[in-house]
Protein backbone atom coordinates (compact mmCIF):
# COMPACT_ATOMS: atom_id res chain seq x y z
CA UNK A 1 0.00 0.00 0.00
CA UNK A 2 1.07 3.43 -1.06
CA UNK A 3 1.33 6.61 0.54
CA UNK A 4 -1.27 7.95 -1.04
CA UNK A 5 -3.38 4.95 0.52
CA UNK A 6 -1.81 5.49 4.14
CA UNK A 7 -3.18 7.57 6.60
CA UNK A 8 -2.07 8.50 10.23
CA UNK A 9 -4.44 9.64 12.49
CA UNK A 10 -4.07 12.80 14.32
CA UNK A 11 -0.40 12.58 16.26
CA UNK A 12 -1.10 8.83 17.69
CA UNK A 13 0.96 7.22 15.28
CA UNK A 14 -2.03 5.27 15.03
CA UNK A 15 -1.93 4.02 10.77
CA UNK A 16 -4.84 2.82 8.48
CA UNK A 17 -5.55 2.87 4.62
CA UNK A 18 -7.04 5.93 2.91
CA UNK A 19 -10.42 4.24 3.16
CA UNK A 20 -12.61 2.47 5.89
CA UNK A 21 -15.75 0.34 5.74
CA UNK A 22 -18.74 1.96 7.86
CA UNK A 23 -20.33 -0.40 10.23
CA UNK A 24 -24.09 0.76 10.04
CA UNK A 25 -25.85 -1.20 7.80
CA UNK A 26 -24.47 -4.36 8.91
CA UNK A 27 -26.04 -3.49 12.45
CA UNK A 28 -29.28 -4.97 10.55
CA UNK A 29 -32.88 -3.64 12.10
CA UNK A 30 -33.56 -1.25 14.95
CA UNK A 31 -35.83 1.52 15.75
CA UNK A 32 -36.52 4.50 17.72
CA UNK A 33 -39.21 4.35 20.42
CA UNK A 34 -41.87 5.45 17.86
CA UNK A 35 -40.81 2.27 16.17
CA UNK A 36 -39.62 4.24 13.33
CA UNK A 37 -36.90 2.54 11.27
CA UNK A 38 -32.87 3.73 12.09
CA UNK A 39 -31.09 0.58 10.51
CA UNK A 40 -31.03 -0.31 6.43
CA UNK A 41 -32.91 -2.92 6.35
CA UNK A 42 -32.60 -7.27 7.25
CA UNK A 43 -28.88 -8.61 6.83
CA UNK A 44 -27.19 -11.84 6.37
CA UNK A 45 -24.38 -12.04 9.33
CA UNK A 46 -22.70 -14.46 7.35
CA UNK A 47 -22.32 -12.45 4.40
CA UNK A 48 -21.81 -9.93 6.71
CA UNK A 49 -19.06 -11.65 8.01
CA UNK A 50 -17.64 -12.69 4.38
CA UNK A 51 -17.55 -8.95 3.27
CA UNK A 52 -15.32 -7.70 6.44
CA UNK A 53 -12.87 -11.13 5.41
CA UNK A 54 -12.93 -10.08 1.81
CA UNK A 55 -12.02 -6.58 2.64
CA UNK A 56 -9.18 -7.42 4.89
CA UNK A 57 -8.02 -9.23 1.91
CA UNK A 58 -8.12 -6.38 -0.28
CA UNK A 59 -6.44 -4.01 2.44
CA UNK A 60 -9.01 -2.31 4.30
CA UNK A 61 -7.87 -2.04 7.64
CA UNK A 62 -10.47 0.81 9.34
CA UNK A 63 -13.99 0.30 10.71
CA UNK A 64 -15.72 2.32 12.04
CA UNK A 65 -18.73 0.99 14.16
CA UNK A 66 -21.26 2.33 17.20
CA UNK A 67 -22.68 1.04 19.77
CA UNK A 68 -26.02 2.05 18.81
CA UNK A 69 -26.01 0.22 15.65
CA UNK A 70 -28.21 -2.51 16.00
CA UNK A 71 -28.38 -1.93 19.41
CA UNK A 72 -24.70 -3.56 20.01
CA UNK A 73 -25.28 -6.20 16.95
CA UNK A 74 -23.12 -4.40 14.59
CA UNK A 75 -20.06 -4.80 16.98
CA UNK A 76 -20.95 -8.24 17.53
CA UNK A 77 -21.09 -8.91 13.95
CA UNK A 78 -17.42 -7.10 13.18
CA UNK A 79 -16.06 -8.51 16.37
CA UNK A 80 -16.89 -12.06 15.12
CA UNK A 81 -15.55 -11.31 11.97
CA UNK A 82 -12.07 -9.97 13.31
CA UNK A 83 -11.55 -12.70 15.47
CA UNK A 84 -7.98 -13.45 15.51
CA UNK A 85 -7.06 -10.64 12.94
CA UNK A 86 -7.35 -7.78 15.86
CA UNK A 87 -3.91 -6.55 15.46
CA UNK A 88 -4.29 -6.13 11.88
CA UNK A 89 -7.13 -3.44 12.21
CA UNK A 90 -8.09 -0.18 13.79
CA UNK A 91 -11.48 -0.32 14.97
CA UNK A 92 -13.56 3.16 15.84
CA UNK A 93 -16.68 3.16 17.67
CA UNK A 94 -18.70 5.49 19.04
CA UNK A 95 -20.88 5.88 22.53
CA UNK A 96 -23.74 8.45 23.60
CA UNK A 97 -27.20 6.51 22.50
CA UNK A 98 -29.13 4.30 24.84
CA UNK A 99 -30.51 1.47 23.75
CA UNK A 100 -32.28 -1.90 25.00
CA UNK A 101 -30.56 -4.61 22.95
CA UNK A 102 -33.68 -6.99 23.25
CA UNK A 103 -35.77 -4.84 21.66
CA UNK A 104 -32.97 -3.27 19.86
CA UNK A 105 -35.03 0.31 20.19
CA UNK A 106 -33.43 3.85 20.97
CA UNK A 107 -34.17 4.79 24.44
CA UNK A 108 -32.37 8.10 24.23
CA UNK A 109 -29.10 9.58 25.03
CA UNK A 110 -26.46 9.79 28.09
CA UNK A 111 -23.90 12.16 27.96
CA UNK A 112 -22.30 12.01 31.49
CA UNK A 113 -18.75 10.40 32.01
CA UNK A 114 -20.11 7.42 33.90
CA UNK A 115 -22.17 6.21 31.04
CA UNK A 116 -18.72 6.62 28.62
CA UNK A 117 -16.91 4.20 31.09
CA UNK A 118 -19.99 1.92 31.05
CA UNK A 119 -20.70 2.08 27.21
CA UNK A 120 -16.79 2.13 26.43
CA UNK A 121 -16.90 -1.43 28.70
CA UNK A 122 -20.15 -2.95 26.63
CA UNK A 123 -18.41 -1.80 23.37
CA UNK A 124 -14.95 -4.05 24.46
CA UNK A 125 -17.20 -6.54 25.23
CA UNK A 126 -19.00 -6.98 22.57
CA UNK A 127 -16.59 -6.06 20.19
CA UNK A 128 -14.28 -9.17 21.78
CA UNK A 129 -11.33 -6.62 22.16
CA UNK A 130 -9.41 -5.21 24.80
CA UNK A 131 -9.09 -1.46 23.74
CA UNK A 132 -11.06 0.71 21.16
CA UNK A 133 -8.57 2.34 18.64
CA UNK A 134 -10.49 5.81 18.32
CA UNK A 135 -13.74 6.11 20.63
CA UNK A 136 -15.90 8.85 19.23
CA UNK A 137 -18.77 10.67 21.15
CA UNK A 138 -21.90 10.27 19.02
CA UNK A 139 -23.73 12.91 20.37
CA UNK A 140 -23.26 15.87 17.76
CA UNK A 141 -24.89 18.57 19.54
CA UNK A 142 -23.48 17.64 23.14
CA UNK A 143 -23.04 21.27 24.92
CA UNK A 144 -19.54 22.46 25.29
CA UNK A 145 -19.45 22.44 29.20
CA UNK A 146 -20.19 18.97 29.17
CA UNK A 147 -17.59 18.01 26.49
CA UNK A 148 -14.80 19.72 28.45
CA UNK A 149 -15.71 16.53 30.78
CA UNK A 150 -15.76 13.97 28.39
CA UNK A 151 -12.76 14.97 26.72
CA UNK A 152 -11.08 14.49 29.87
CA UNK A 153 -12.72 11.02 30.64
CA UNK A 154 -11.44 10.27 27.08
CA UNK A 155 -7.83 11.46 27.90
CA UNK A 156 -8.14 9.01 31.39
CA UNK A 157 -8.99 5.90 29.25
CA UNK A 158 -6.32 6.92 27.07
CA UNK A 159 -4.10 6.59 29.95
CA UNK A 160 -5.66 3.23 31.40
CA UNK A 161 -4.76 1.83 27.71
CA UNK A 162 -8.74 0.98 26.94
CA UNK A 163 -8.68 3.64 24.23
CA UNK A 164 -5.72 4.95 22.15
CA UNK A 165 -7.53 7.81 20.69
CA UNK A 166 -10.63 9.62 20.39
CA UNK A 167 -13.08 11.86 18.15
CA UNK A 168 -16.00 13.75 18.32
CA UNK A 169 -18.50 12.70 15.78
CA UNK A 170 -20.37 16.33 15.10
CA UNK A 171 -20.85 18.57 11.80
CA UNK A 172 -20.12 21.64 14.05
CA UNK A 173 -16.32 22.61 13.64
CA UNK A 174 -16.73 24.95 16.76
CA UNK A 175 -17.35 21.42 18.76
CA UNK A 176 -14.51 19.34 16.85
CA UNK A 177 -12.09 22.28 17.41
CA UNK A 178 -12.88 22.01 21.11
CA UNK A 179 -12.23 18.56 21.34
CA UNK A 180 -9.15 18.89 18.96
CA UNK A 181 -7.92 20.71 22.02
CA UNK A 182 -7.26 16.95 24.12
CA UNK A 183 -3.93 15.69 23.27
CA UNK A 184 -5.14 12.67 22.09
CA UNK A 185 -8.22 13.99 19.74
CA UNK A 186 -6.96 11.97 16.82
CA UNK A 187 -9.75 13.01 14.30
CA UNK A 188 -13.36 14.34 13.76
CA UNK A 189 -16.14 12.23 12.00
CA UNK A 190 -18.23 14.39 9.49
CA UNK A 191 -20.76 14.22 6.75
CA UNK A 192 -18.93 15.21 3.18
CA UNK A 193 -19.09 13.69 0.13
CA UNK A 194 -18.98 15.44 -3.53
CA UNK A 195 -23.00 16.45 -3.59
CA UNK A 196 -22.46 18.81 -0.08
CA UNK A 197 -19.00 19.37 0.84
CA UNK A 198 -17.29 20.34 4.00
CA UNK A 199 -14.79 23.25 3.86
CA UNK A 200 -14.49 24.50 7.38
CA UNK A 201 -14.61 20.80 8.51
CA UNK A 202 -11.46 19.95 5.89
CA UNK A 203 -9.80 23.20 7.12
CA UNK A 204 -9.90 22.47 10.56
CA UNK A 205 -8.78 18.57 9.98
CA UNK A 206 -5.13 20.34 7.94
CA UNK A 207 -5.25 23.02 10.63
CA UNK A 208 -4.94 20.65 13.64
CA UNK A 209 -3.66 17.47 11.79
CA UNK A 210 -6.60 15.62 12.17
CA UNK A 211 -7.80 12.60 10.63
CA UNK A 212 -10.90 13.62 8.30
CA UNK A 213 -13.49 10.56 8.77
CA UNK A 214 -16.04 10.95 5.84
CA UNK A 215 -19.61 9.96 7.07
CA UNK A 216 -22.24 9.14 4.44
CA UNK A 217 -19.18 9.69 1.26
CA UNK A 218 -22.24 7.77 -0.98
CA UNK A 219 -24.85 9.88 0.35
CA UNK A 220 -26.26 6.82 1.95
CA UNK A 221 -26.35 5.15 -1.79
CA UNK A 222 -27.43 7.94 -3.53
CA UNK A 223 -24.13 8.24 -5.33
CA UNK A 224 -23.75 4.21 -5.76
CA UNK A 225 -26.59 3.76 -8.32
CA UNK A 226 -27.01 2.58 -11.76
CA UNK A 227 -28.44 5.61 -14.46
CA UNK A 228 -30.55 2.65 -15.79
CA UNK A 229 -31.26 1.66 -12.01
CA UNK A 230 -31.78 4.30 -9.90
CA UNK A 231 -33.70 2.29 -7.67
CA UNK A 232 -35.75 2.53 -4.24
CA UNK A 233 -34.84 2.32 -0.19
CA UNK A 234 -38.18 1.02 0.24
CA UNK A 235 -37.24 -2.04 2.40
CA UNK A 236 -39.12 -2.47 5.42
CA UNK A 237 -36.87 -1.69 7.96
CA UNK A 238 -34.94 0.73 6.32
CA UNK A 239 -34.17 4.47 7.37
CA UNK A 240 -34.31 5.55 4.19
CA UNK A 241 -37.39 4.52 3.38
CA UNK A 242 -39.17 6.30 6.03
CA UNK A 243 -36.65 9.08 6.24
CA UNK A 244 -36.51 11.08 9.07
CA UNK A 245 -36.39 15.30 8.85
CA UNK A 246 -32.51 15.37 8.56
CA UNK A 247 -32.46 12.68 5.45
CA UNK A 248 -32.79 15.11 2.44
CA UNK A 249 -31.43 12.54 -0.05
CA UNK A 250 -34.71 10.62 -0.14
CA UNK A 251 -38.71 10.95 -0.35
CA UNK A 252 -40.89 9.14 1.04
CA UNK A 253 -40.83 5.21 0.18
CA UNK A 254 -36.83 6.05 -0.38
CA UNK A 255 -37.01 7.31 -3.78
CA UNK A 256 -34.48 9.77 -4.68
CA UNK A 257 -35.14 13.16 -4.43
CA UNK A 258 -35.35 14.76 -7.13
CA UNK A 259 -33.17 17.95 -6.99
CA UNK A 260 -30.56 15.58 -5.44
CA UNK A 261 -31.12 13.17 -8.41
CA UNK A 262 -30.03 15.71 -10.97
CA UNK A 263 -26.95 16.73 -8.92
CA UNK A 264 -25.87 12.97 -9.48
CA UNK A 265 -26.65 12.51 -12.77
CA UNK A 266 -24.82 16.42 -13.71
CA UNK A 267 -21.41 14.45 -12.55
CA UNK A 268 -21.81 11.07 -13.18
CA UNK A 269 -20.11 11.07 -16.21
CA UNK A 270 -16.95 12.91 -14.86
CA UNK A 271 -17.20 10.56 -11.40
CA UNK A 272 -17.51 7.28 -13.87
CA UNK A 273 -14.40 8.58 -16.40
CA UNK A 274 -11.63 6.04 -16.31
CA UNK A 275 -13.55 3.13 -16.15
CA UNK A 276 -14.65 3.86 -12.32
CA UNK A 277 -17.66 2.79 -11.06
CA UNK A 278 -20.06 5.98 -9.48
CA UNK A 279 -19.06 5.06 -6.12
CA UNK A 280 -15.60 4.94 -6.63
CA UNK A 281 -15.53 8.19 -8.14
CA UNK A 282 -17.05 9.42 -5.25
CA UNK A 283 -14.70 8.30 -2.85
CA UNK A 284 -12.01 9.22 -5.05
CA UNK A 285 -13.11 13.01 -5.18
CA UNK A 286 -12.64 13.17 -1.37
CA UNK A 287 -9.59 11.88 -1.39
CA UNK A 288 -8.77 14.66 -4.36
CA UNK A 289 -10.34 17.16 -1.85
CA UNK A 290 -8.56 16.63 1.50
CA UNK A 291 -5.04 14.27 1.82
CA UNK A 292 -6.13 13.81 5.58
CA UNK A 293 -10.03 12.07 4.08
CA UNK A 294 -10.91 8.89 5.06
CA UNK A 295 -14.45 8.08 3.74
CA UNK A 296 -16.09 5.12 5.19
CA UNK A 297 -18.91 3.45 2.66
CA UNK A 298 -21.13 1.25 4.28
CA UNK A 299 -21.85 -2.35 3.23
CA UNK A 300 -23.84 -5.60 3.47
CA UNK A 301 -22.44 -8.03 0.63
CA UNK A 302 -18.97 -8.72 -0.60
CA UNK A 303 -19.75 -7.40 -3.58
CA UNK A 304 -20.05 -3.84 -1.99
CA UNK A 305 -16.91 -4.42 0.08
CA UNK A 306 -15.14 -5.27 -3.52
CA UNK A 307 -16.85 -2.38 -5.25
CA UNK A 308 -15.59 0.07 -2.63
CA UNK A 309 -12.00 -1.58 -1.84
CA UNK A 310 -11.77 -1.30 -5.70
CA UNK A 311 -11.64 2.39 -5.96
CA UNK A 312 -8.33 2.33 -4.12
CA UNK A 313 -6.78 1.15 -7.60
CA UNK A 314 -7.89 4.62 -9.03
CA UNK A 315 -6.34 6.92 -6.79
CA UNK A 316 -8.02 10.68 -5.92
CA UNK A 317 -9.58 12.24 -8.73
CA UNK A 318 -7.38 14.87 -11.37
CA UNK A 319 -7.29 18.22 -10.69
CA UNK A 320 -9.24 18.89 -14.23
CA UNK A 321 -12.56 16.49 -13.29
CA UNK A 322 -12.45 18.42 -9.56
CA UNK A 323 -12.42 21.82 -11.33
CA UNK A 324 -15.27 20.29 -14.12
CA UNK A 325 -17.37 18.88 -10.50
CA UNK A 326 -17.31 22.42 -8.60
CA UNK A 327 -18.18 24.13 -12.09
CA UNK A 328 -21.25 21.83 -12.95
CA UNK A 329 -22.53 21.69 -9.16
CA UNK A 330 -22.15 25.96 -8.43
CA UNK A 331 -25.01 25.74 -10.94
Amino acid sequence: MDAMQRRTLGNSGITAGALGFGCWAIGGEWQDADGRPLGWGKVDDDESVAAIHRALDLGITFFDTADAYGAGHSERVLGRALRGRRDDVVIATKWGNVCDERTRTLLGSDGTPAYARRALTASLRRLGTDHVDMYQLHLSDAPLERALELRETCEELVREGLIRGYAWSTDDPERAAFFAEGAHCVAVQHAANVLEDAPEMFALCAERNLASINRSPLAMGLLAGRRDRPGTRGEAGDIRAVPPQWLRWFGPGGVPAPEWAARVEAVRDILTSDGRTLAQGALAWLWARSPLAVPIPGFRSVAQAEENAGALAYGPLGDERMQEIAALLAV
